[in-house]
């Protein structure tokens, strides 16, 4: 089986944090968002991972070597693919044609998920789904009474289901998938000027293919600063016994750590609260401060810092007063008395 993941946006929402790291190399807890995707879907998938293959922006060498290693982790075939155009969800694909082929996961890298993974092989392929309360803003599905997708809906503006797709998919054919995206885009079939893969969806339902539904037990966005520092705590809450266990390079000295937490290497901590749902990336140094629900990238120095709700990126310094802040790589933000006077 293939992984294949669509990553070409940076993730404008995220900034400033997505200005020097796209989005999916966020680390949650601890982990790039990318590399957590891929494990969870390899860890319950019950197959064998072939390929693990990433489609994405401009990025640079760097970024590209990091995701080669994600697929080698899990004894897997790399590729990298490059969607330069923001042409839609069906054209992202379009670009990795190459390794659209056989039976195949696609998971889009906006999410992380639990859900009971499930590959219906009676089926042409599995949708995850989830309910919401605003559905405009999502691709949905409708079903029929034996719980078979019946339409495949882009951004309803009136309301059509509340099942939002999450952006993970089965097809036990990607060849079929990829005819149908061959087909929308030579025909110059868009929805909101892009070519959108629930068309490529509703194409393959109206020649007879069956897709069932795929259960979702928690939906954890990383779209905004808010979203993703929940996410954070979520995750660290799900991995609560595995991360209670810190490096042997880490230097805790007359601090209170209230898990779950994450602790990177070589953090140093002093005369501090910390937790719970906080990670504190490799190298960082926390001094006289209370920080509670909050993400603290690598490199980073925070002194009589009261955080909650805050997400602090690399190589950054923050002194100050209690707030909730977002403060992204290489930037400092100085409230101490000696800059305030």
């Amino acid at each position: 089986m293939k992984i294949i993941v669509p990553m070409a946006g940076r993730g404008s929402r995220l900034r400033p944090h997505t200005l020097t790291v796209p989005k999916p190399l966020i680390p949650i807890a601890g982990k790039p968002i990318v590399q957590r995707l891929v494990e969870d879907i390899a860890k319950v998938a019950g197959e064998e991972i072939e390929e693990v293959a990433f489609i994405i922006g401009d990025f640079g060498p760097e970024i590209e070597r990091s995701l080669l290693n994600i697929a080698e982790k899990l004894g897997a075939k790399g590729s990298i693919y490059h969607q330069l155009e923001p042409l839609g969800t069906a054209h992202s694909l379009k670009c990795a044609e190459a390794s659209m082929e056989g039976n195949v996961v696609i998971a889009y890298a906006d999410t992380l998920f639990r859900a009971d993974f499930i590959l219906d092989k009676n089926a042409d392929g599995v949708i995850w789904v989830k309910s919401v309360e605003d559905p405009s803003a999502f691709g949905v599905v409708k079903l029929d009474n034996y719980g078979f997708i019946t339409d495949f809906v882009e951004k309803p503006q009136e309301f059509v289901s509340d099942l939002a797709i999450i952006g993970i998919y089965y097809f036990n054919s990607a060849e079929k998938l990829m005819s149908e995206i061959n087909y929308i885009m030579d025909n110059d079939i868009k929805n909101g000027g892009e070519y959108q893969l629930t068309t490529a969806l509703e194409n393959l339902r109206a020649k007879g293919g069956k897709f069932s539904l795929g259960k979702v037990n928690d939906w954890m966005d990383c779209g905004n600063k808010n979203a993703t520092v929940e996410t954070n705590s979520k995750i660290l809450e799900y991995e609560r016994e595995a991360m209670s266990h810190f490096p042997i390079s880490a230097n805790i000295e007359n601090s209170l750590i209230i898990q779950p937490c994450f602790i990177g290497e070589n953090v140093k901590i002093s005369n501090s609260k910390i937790g719970p749902g906080v990670s504190l990336g490799n190298n960082t140094e926390v001094v006289n401060s209370n920080i509670e629900n909050s993400l603290i990238q690598e490199n980073t120095k925070i002194n009589h810092g009261n955080l909650s709700n805050s997400m602090i990126g690399n190589s950054a310094q923050y002194f100050g007063v209690a707030r909730e802040i977002s403060l992204g790589d290489f930037s400092v933000l100085d409230f101490s008395p000696s800059k305030s006077s």
